[in-house]
């Protein structure tokens, strides 16, 4: 169930009285201009008790479940990015089919709620201009993924940072650089990007299967790599490289190196053209081999049939993570924001914890509330 609110103006504030509870995931939209908008929720009811769960977009998590006793409330703040395709007046970002009807580029934003009785008293939606906001690139390892059971670390990094910064997140499932330039998504970023803004890079995953003359390691990914830096610098903003997750793919009781040359040849143009880069090829194998061969299937959408709504066969996915797996990411990408001394890292929430992938939170003991909805098929890209 959605719940609408009316259109409004760039710079003017949404209040909206709720007064619902449900043991239903429901969502609430409201037309609104391009931006960064400071959301404040207040959770409870005054008949029931609640337990909310607070998430914006597509699936992009921004609290942990809430409980309220009845006629007692708590309020969430957080600040959401909105965007929609129009880069000027006469050209677009295009994107891909399935991305026609995602909450991540509609023209309202979008809020979800869910958890075991979500209960939601008032939302405050108030435009801002004062915050930092972080874009990100890459593919379906960053993407805010629409629907259960896939997900992906930019849907998740939002949970540990206060409302002084947003997420912009330009990911998508079978991007590489090439089409990623392609299809106008970095010329939308610089028209969204101020001074002082950063820019995060992830891809390697799908670039590796472009085999055209000139393509490669260290040709067009490099070159690639190269405008990124070079466009982003000129428009005043900071950029930050992550080599590509590792692929779940164990021998011997190691997980190999599916990748060859894309994450040196990361590293390679980063030294070159000083750009700060967090090495989660790295880290995502030392994660894999911590949890080991079997354990590391419950950080990916390995799934036997029927788990799903219309899910005949099990689902066994290498690449493309599960709410947890992707929380771990999401940790291992502030760790690594953590080790470069970024001021980012001055925005983390409160009960933010040091985190080592060598030792990973369990997956037995992860609580993830689902969203309504759920898609077997698999995203774009390996």
């Amino acid at each position: 169930m959605t719940l609408l609110c009316g259109g409004v103006a760039y710079g003017q504030k949404v209040d909206t009285l709720l007064n619902k509870v449900s043991a239903e995931p429901f969502n609430f939209s409201v037309a609104v201009p391009d931006g960064n908008y400071r959301v404040t929720v207040t959770v409870g009811h005054k008949k029931k008790a609640g337990q909310t769960v607070v998430r914006a977009e597509s699936r992009r998590h921004y609290a942990d479940m809430v409980t309220t006793k009845k006629g007692k409330y708590e309020t969430v703040t957080f600040v959401v990015n909105k965007k929609n395709p129009q880069i000027d007046a006469k050209t677009r970002v295009r994107l891909k089919p399935r991305e026609l009807t995602y909450n991540n580029w509609d023209d309202s934003l979008n809020l979800s709620f869910c958890g075991p009785m979500p209960a939601v008293q008032r939302i405050q939606v108030e435009p801002v201009s004062d915050v930092t906001t972080v874009f990100l690139c890459g593919n379906s390892t960053v993407v805010d993924q629409e629907n259960e059971p896939w997900a992906s670390w930019g849907q998740m990094i939002t949970r540990w940072f206060g409302p002084d910064v947003a997420f912009a997140n330009y990911a998508e499932s079978g991007l590489s650089c090439t089409t990623f330039l392609g299809q106008g998504r970095l010329d939308k970023i610089l028209t969204q990007l101020k001074q002082g803004d950063y820019v995060i890079v992830e891809f390697g995953h799908n670039d590796e299967k472009e085999k055209k003359a000139g393509d490669g390691a260290w040709y067009s990914y490099s070159r690639n790599l190269k405008i990124f830096a070079d466009r982003v610098k000129a428009a005043g903003g900071h950029i930050i490289f992550c080599t590509p997750t590792a692929r779940r793919s164990f021998k011997n009781g190691r997980n190999q190196n599916t990748h060859g040359d894309y994450p040196e040849a990361m590293k390679t143009v980063a030294r070159r053209e000083q750009v700060p880069v967090i090495d989660l090829t790295s880290m995502s194998t030392t994660f894999y081999e911590a949890l080991g061969d079997e354990g590391s299937k419950k950080s990916l959408v390995h799934y036997p049939a029927n788990t799903f709504a219309n899910q005949p066969k099990p689902l066994a996915d290498n690449t493309h993570f599960n709410p947890y797996g992707a929380w771990e990411i999401a940790k291992m990408v502030v760790m690594g924001l953590k080790q470069m001394g970024s001021p980012l890292v001055q925005h983390l929430r409160a009960d933010w914890q040091d985190f080592d992938p060598q030792h990973p939170d369990s997956p037995d003991t992860f609580v993830w509330h689902m969203s309504a909805g759920s898609n077997i098929t698999k995203p774009d890209g390996n």
